[in-house]
């Protein structure tokens, strides 16, 4: 599932984001959902996530578990 959609994303779920300083090489990192950040609908780039760790990015795709 991609990560363009707010509904499609909630807080505690796995996902790949890619962090700012990546999206050139578009390197994906894995965490779990603390905030969602955007607040429109949807978001051509992926809806803006934070992290359990802190990290903020877009999400690119949601794992299933």
């Amino acid at each position: 599932m991609n990560g363009q959609a707010r509904a499609s994303i909630r807080p505690g779920l796995t996902v790949l984001i890619v962090l700012k300083q990546d999206q050139r090489t578009g390197k994906l990192t894995r965490g779990v959902v603390k905030d969602i950040l955007t607040s429109s609908a949807t978001h051509p780039h992926g809806i803006k996530v934070r992290l359990m760790d802190g990290q903020v990015g877009r999400v690119q795709e949601v794992l299933q578990d």
